[in-house]
């Protein structure tokens, strides 16, 4: 799903007992960008491991979850249909100890259906990805925790191609609210883009986000 709402979550005080507890050499890519961009292929490909942070929406049940202006149901696409108190709290475990307890979310039926440990197995670095994931950059970077945040971005008639295609054969919801979404998302990517960006993305394509991953780990060898 992608974020387009100007609505931002409140600032998490997730990291600042991480801010009191000192320093930690573990960092984390921020990888973000429109739904359907390619986000989780290009992190399985990076060989890092990977924080799934769509693990993180709110259950379909939450009251709080912001709705669709033209009562169409909950507005999946706004930052606040996602719980980034728990996400920046689940990095912070990870960059702290190498380790943490995430939740497994089915998009389908809107809820958390379990959870599962994630090690990081003494990597330095790891990926954290999400349509959500430029909200917490100002979290990361303010933690001493961040090592990249990248944006990806591509023609949108390919993302939303791409999008429907998989959200369709996934069945993560009915075929004409696929389609209505969609279509919403593919008026609104280059903004979706735009504010990622302003929240402290680098905008850039599949190439240079790998290079860039690559960069960072070279960094990290050479600081060990």
């Amino acid at each position: 799903m992608s974020s387009h709402s100007r609505t931002q979550p409140p600032p998490s005080p997730a990291l600042s007992t991480l801010f009191e507890q000192g320093g930690t050499r573990t960092r984390v890519i921020l990888l973000t960008g429109p739904s359907g961009s390619g986000k989780t292929s290009l992190a399985a490909r990076s060989g890092l491991p990977v924080l799934r942070l769509d693990d993180f929406y709110k259950e379909g049940t939450d009251p709080t979850l912001p709705q669709l202006p033209d009562g169409g149901g909950a507005d999946w696409d706004a930052p606040l249909s996602w719980d980034a108190a728990a996400a920046v709290a689940a990095i912070g475990a990870l960059c702290r100890s190498g380790h943490t307890d995430v939740p497994v979310y089915d998009i389908a039926a809107s809820a958390r259906v379990g959870a599962s440990g994630l090690d990081l197995g003494g990597a330095p670095l790891f990926i954290a990805e999400g349509i959500f994931a430029a909200d917490v950059i100002a979290d990361c970077r303010a933690a001493g925790l961040l090592a990249d945040a990248l944006c990806l971005r591509g023609r949108p008639t390919t993302t939303f191609r791409r999008r429907l295609a998989r959200d369709l054969r996934e069945g993560r919801k009915s075929a004409p609210y696929l389609v209505r979404r969609g279509l919403r998302l593919l008026r609104n990517e280059r903004s979706v883009v735009a504010r990622h960006t302003a929240l402290g993305a680098h905008p850039c394509a599949r190439p240079e986000a790998l290079a860039r991953i690559a960069a960072a780990r070279a960094a990290d060898v050479v600081d060990a």
